[in-house]
Parts: structure tokens; sequence; C-alpha cells
């Protein structure tokens, strides 16, 4: 028990910028700790929501709740996610061989292809919980995204020789069926199973991108597969609730 508290304690300083307590001794790797992936994610789902709602309850459109639950998920995270999302953009979009991909993918500075991303895939996850945003929903999206990181980090093999590609590496085993296991929980209890399909046909999209111009996954790789992920399973709650 004490091991899984640590793996917990892990995701959580992995996926965001808030406070995880100190860990005694050695400190697990992050493929142990991806197990705990989605309960990050229904965490931070339930701290979208509580924006999201609040802002409602103050009698701001739905649209700029959206906007702001989104910004709670940036502050909570650090804008990990996002900015892998970014990075992705500009090294697949501005890199002729593989190299130079990865290289720009490393370079901290966006580029036109990473800010059109970002401007794309925020807008239409916004515009998906303005039409169809739920407590339900926050969660559920929140959980099963973040266990989609695991579907790249189990198939593909790291990109690079160093960095958290390489650290994140995991095999199909007991922590990745906890994983989705915790994820499809959540979706039930939610109510919510609709989104599962199309979060995985996002994650399965950008696996094969990347596998096609980089040969496996990165940091990034994971960064952008959440957020496509979450897109996906936000514009489906729009397209249920219309």
């Amino acid at each position: 028990m004490n091991d899984r508290v640590k793996e917990a304690q892990v995701a959580w300083m992995i996926l965001t910028r808030l406070p995880s307590g100190r860990i005694e001794g050695t400190a697990p790797p992050i493929a142990s700790a991806a197990w705990a992936f989605p309960l990050v994610g229904l965490v931070i789902g339930a701290l979208m929501a509580a924006a999201f709602n609040f802002a409602l309850w103050l009698g701001l459109p739905s649209f700029a709740a959206a906007l702001l639950a989104l910004a709670t998920a940036a502050l909570t995270t650090g804008a990990l996610h996002e900015d892998g999302l970014a990075d992705l953009a500009d090294g697949f979009g501005g890199g002729a061989t593989i190299s130079r991909k990865l290289e720009i993918m490393r370079d901290s500075r966006i580029g036109s292809y990473g800010v059109l991303a970002l401007i794309l895939i925020l807008g239409l996850t916004a515009s998906g919980m303005a039409e169809g945003g739920t407590t339900g929903l926050f969660l559920a999206i929140g959980a099963a995204s973040r266990a989609t990181m695991l579907l790249p980090m189990s198939l593909l093999p790291p990109a690079r020789e160093d960095g958290l590609g390489r650290s994140a590496t995991m095999p199909l085993d007991a922590r990745f069926a906890a994983a989705f296991g915790i994820a499809l929980l959540v979706t039930l209890a939610t109510g919510t199973l609709a989104i599962v399909l199309p979060t995985l046909l996002a994650t399965v999209a950008v696996m094969l991108l990347a596998r096609a111009q980089i040969g496996g996954q990165t940091g990034d790789v994971l960064g952008a597969t959440q957020k496509l992920a979450e897109c996906a399973g936000w514009l489906t709650a729009a397209a249920l609730a219309t």
C-alpha cells in the first residue's frame, strides 16, 4: 500500500503543479506511477467542473465558463499538455527530417504551427464544454483523457535516448489494465460511456502520426495525446447534447 501511495504521489507530481507531499525513500519511476494518471485526471476534472459551474452561477456565458475551466486546468498542470501539443505541432509541421523534428520539439520557443494548434484545439474543446458541460463529463473526460496516455507509453518505442518519453515507457501489464479500469469505472459511474470510443480514436490517430513522423513517442506526444483525446470527448458530448 505504501508503494501505491508513492506511485500516486509521483503521478500527481508529474501531471500537476500542486503540492503532493514528500516521498520518503526512493521515488518510483514514472512508468510505475502511470496507473494513477486517471486518478489525477479525476481531480483535475473536478476542479474544472467547480470553475465551470461557479462561472455559470455568476451568470457568465457558457463559453466563458468553459474557457475559465480550461484556464483552471492549465494553472493546475502548469500547461503541461498544452506545451506538448504546441511542440508536437511545431516539430511535425516545421521539420523535414526526424532529427530536425525532434530538435524543434525540444525548443522552448513556440512557432506558428504550435499557436494554431492551441487555438484550434482549445477553441473546439471550449465549444464542446459550452454545449455539453456537466460535472460527470468533466470527471470522466479528465480521467479518460489521461488514461489514453498509457497507449503510446506502452505501444510506441521512445523516439529519443533520453527525456520523459523514454522514462515513461511501460509494458502492457497490470498497471495499464488498472489505469483503463479506473477510467472505465468513472465513465460508467457518471453515465458518460459514449466518450470512450472517440477518445480512443483520437489517441490512435496521434500514435499513427507520431510513428510516421518521428518513429515513436516523446513527452510531447503524450501531452498532445491528452489534449486531442480531451477535445474528442468534449466534441462528442456536444454532439450528443444537441
